[in-house]
C-alpha cells in the first residue's frame, strides 16, 4: 500500500479521561479515527493522539467530548505527511493470548498455530483486536466461563469486528446474534465470521439497543456480552434483565475502574448478583448472573 497523509488531533487530559476519550472515539465517534494513542504527558497529565484520513471537523470533535463530560478540553489539529499507517499500525499489533484464545492479524498468519482456540482479526473500521484491556477482559471471561458454563443462544452487543461473537460460536457451537450502531462493523464482523469458519452460526444486526425485532424475536438468551461504556450499559440494565433467561449471564466491560461499582449497582437494581471480575489495568469487565426467581 503506498504511504498516505493524514491528521492529527491531540489534547491533554487526565489518565482515566484519556482512557475513556480513547474508548469512546473507538466505538462511538463517527467518522472513526484510525488510530488512538494514549501516552504520558508532564505532570499528571496524558496526551490523547487521534489519527484521521481527513481533516477533522473541531466543532463537531468538541461536541462529542463535551457529550462523554470531560468539558472543553485544549485541542491541537496537525496535518502528518505521507506514512504507511495501515502497515505501520499492523505491525504493531503482535498476537495475543487471553485465556486459551489466541488472536493475530493476518501479517502474523504464517506464524501462529492454527486450530479451533485462533481465531483471526485485522485491525479494521471497527472495535475490536483484543489489543484493548475492555476487550481482552471479555475474552478471558469467556474462557473461565467456558470451563463450567454451557450457552446455546447468545447475544452480542457493540460487536465491532465481531471478535466475540466469533470466540462464543468456536467455545460453545452457539447461535449468536452479533448487533452494533455501526453497518461497518456489521459488516465486518459478518465478514470475519465467516473467514473464521462460524458464518454459518453467526447473525449480524445493525441497530441500536435491543428494540430490533429479530433481538426481541431471539430472546430470552443463555447469555449476553456488551463490550461498549459504562452509561449506555447502565441504562441497558432493566432491557437485559428482561432479555436473559432466569440464571442467565451478562458480560459487561468498556468500564474504567471507578466506574464499576456505579454500573455493578445498576444491574443488581435489575435483579443480577455479580458472578466473576476481571481487571486488567485500569478496565475492568464483570459477569453478572439474574437472580432466579420463583
Amino acid at each position: 500500500m503506498s504511504d498516505v497523509s493524514c491528521y492529527r488531533i491531540s489534547t491533554l487530559l487526565g489518565r482515566e479521561e484519556a482512557l475513556l476519550l480513547s474508548s469512546a472515539l473507538d466505538e462511538l465517534y463517527w467518522p472513526p479515527p484510525d488510530a488512538v494513542g494514549v501516552f504520558a504527558a508532564e505532570g499528571e497529565r496524558w496526551r490523547l493522539d487521534a489519527y484521521f484520513p481527513e481533516k477533522p471537523d473541531e466543532t463537531a470533535f468538541r461536541q462529542f467530548i463535551a457529550h462523554q463530560g470531560l468539558g472543553d478540553a485544549d485541542l491541537s489539529i496537525a496535518f502528518v505527511p505521507d506514512t504507511d499507517w495501515v502497515a505501520l499500525a499492523q505491525a504493531r499489533l503482535h498476537p495475543v493470548r487471553a485465556g486459551k484464545f489466541l488472536i493475530h492479524g493476518s501479517h502474523d498468519r504464517g506464524t501462529v498455530a492454527r486450530n479451533r482456540w485462533t481465531i483471526e482479526i485485522d485491525a479494521a473500521r471497527a472495535f475490536g483486536t483484543a489489543h484493548h484491556e475492555s476487550t481482552r477482559g471479555c475474552i478471558e471471561m469467556l474462557d473461565v466461563l467456558g470451563k463450567r458454563e454451557r450457552f446455546a443462544n447468545i447475544l452480542d452487543i457493540g460487536t465491532g469486528t465481531g471478535i466475540l461473537a466469533i470466540l462464543a460460536a468456536r467455545q460453545w457451537r452457539a447461535r449468536v446474534i452479533a448487533t452494533d450502531i455501526d453497518s461497518v462493523a456489521t459488516h465486518t464482523a459478518r465478514a470475519n465470521a465467516r473467514a473464521n469458519g462460524v458464518g454459518d452460526f453467526i447473525a449480524t444486526v445493525t441497530a441500536a439497543g435491543l428494540g430490533h425485532q429479530e433481538i426481541r424475536r431471539r430472546a430470552p438468551y443463555d447469555m449476553v456480552t456488551a463490550n461498549i461504556l459504562a452509561r449506555p450499559l447502565s441504562a441497558l440494565a432493566p432491557e437485559l434483565s428482561r432479555a436473559v433467561n432466569r440464571a442467565g449471564f451478562v458480560i459487561l466491560s468498556g468500564i474504567i475502574h471507578n466506574q464499576a461499582a456505579r454500573v455493578a449497582a445498576a444491574y443488581r437494581a435489575a435483579g443480577f448478583t455479580r458472578h466473576r471480575e476481571i481487571v486488567i489495568e485500569d478496565w475492568v469487565t464483570l459477569a453478572m448472573r439474574r437472580t432466579i426467581l420463583g
